[in-house]
């Protein structure tokens, strides 16, 4: 099982990457469909952030549960919806199963619809590692696809299917998303008498670990100690730290 991901510059443009998909043989079941939503005080929380907090329905997901996001063109994604409080996003549509698994607690799956449980295969296949990718283009208003595919054929027709669409894929989201912090980081790190242009891979890696951790602190003990190989453990865990520091200004820009 692979997932495929491209991020749209609207909902009606990731909703004819959904159709595409549909008809080249990419059932409903194995699309997540993730959309910024209206802020509404129905909403009853926020996705837990703790790893300690149970999963499940009550707990990740408030407001609007169990009602299908329609598609224009008359279909519609999965069989729930549901209205999410996503800490350093804000409200946040979330389209099928696999869209409320995608913003679970922690990257953990939670918040599964009517009581259907999620392919142990699909589970294994979730990208935590790109949630805070996700979680910067639903800021910017942007909405998400990802497609869970389990043959190469398919790989390339939903490839396809997005580029035809309008999307911008991962790696390119990646690279633009780093781009639009770059300055302000290496004004920071050059205050350490560092030289950025030297350090900068080590940095990033750094800062992109504290994102895909969601802003969680480690133990502070093993995170730097086996970083990377080629990676200077000194830059890295200046990128990790101010890593964290942006998770938590998000997290209070866009309080709940």
């Amino acid at each position: 099982m692979e997932t495929v991901a491209g991020i749209f510059a609207s909902r009606a443009a990731a909703e004819n990457a959904i159709r595409e998909m549909n008809s080249v043989g990419i059932p409903n079941d194995r699309i997540a469909l993730l959309t910024p939503g209206m802020s509404d005080k129905r909403v009853e929380r926020a996705v837990p952030t703790d790893d300690t907090e149970q999963p499940g329905m009550g707990a990740a997901m408030g407001g609007t549960v169990g009602g299908a996001i329609g598609i224009a063109g008359g279909a519609s994604l999965g069989a729930a919806a549901a209205s999410l409080l996503v800490p350093g996003v804000g409200p946040v549509i979330a389209g099928g199963i696999l869209g409320a698994a995608l913003l679970g607690a922690g990257g953990t799956v939670t918040g599964i619809a009517a009581g259907q449980a999620l392919d142990k295969e699909l589970e294994a296949g979730l990208p935590h590692d790109e949630i805070y990718l996700y979680e910067d283009a639903l800021r910017k208003g942007h909405s998400v696809v990802v497609a869970f595919v389990d043959n190469e054929g398919a790989i390339y027709s939903v490839r396809a299917a997005m580029a035809d669409a309008g999307a911008e894929g991962i790696d390119e989201a990646r690279e633009n998303w780093w781009i639009g912090l770059r300055d302000a980081e290496e004004s920071e790190y050059k205050t350490t008498g560092r030289t950025f242009q030297t350090d900068e891979a080590s940095y990033r890696r750094g800062f992109e670990d504290a994102c895909k951790s969601r802003g969680k602190q480690s133990d502070g003990t093993t995170e730097f100690i086996g970083s990377p190989v080629g990676t200077d453990n000194e830059a890295f865990r200046c990128g990790y730290e101010r890593g964290l520091s942006y998770q938590k200004a998000l997290r209070e820009k866009y309080k709940a």
